[in-house]
């Protein structure tokens, strides 16, 4: 399994940010396609999570209603549109699949089998 995640960078408080990632090597249909962060220091958070077959998505309650979690099949690739940015700590955004018990379920990383290196997202304020 390959990822390629891309769109992270520098923006300041209350923009907005799309990340991409493009995975290759798998079946789109066996897995949830999760968004996971972490700043230095901290616990890796699930962010959002979608079921690419059915378009199923969950937010962690920090990021409802200001992410948009999106895919198109056609290009394997799962897309994280940010908005309403909070001034924060970059944190590494990380792209995962994952059991779909886990994508709907608090999106855990336990249910994670492949990761991604991630794109490094940083908020000024």
């Amino acid at each position: 399994v390959r990822f390629v995640e891309s769109g992270g960078g520098l923006v300041q408080a209350g923009g907005s940010l799309r990340l991409s990632c493009v995975v290759s090597g798998f079946t789109f249909d066996d897995y949830g396609v999760g968004w996971f962060r972490q700043a230095p220091g901290k616990e890796r958070e699930g962010v959002s999570c979608i079921s690419p077959a059915n378009g199923d998505t969950t937010y962690a309650d920090s990021v409802k209603g200001r992410f948009t979690i999106s895919s198109d099949n056609s290009k394997n690739t799962v897309y994280l549109q940010m908005s309403s940015l909070n001034a924060a700590v970059p944190a590494v955004y990380s792209c995962a699949l994952l059991l779909f018990y886990y994508c709907t379920n608090g999106i855990s990383s336990k249910g994670v089998d492949y990761w991604g290196k991630g794109t490094l997202v940083t908020v000024s304020a």
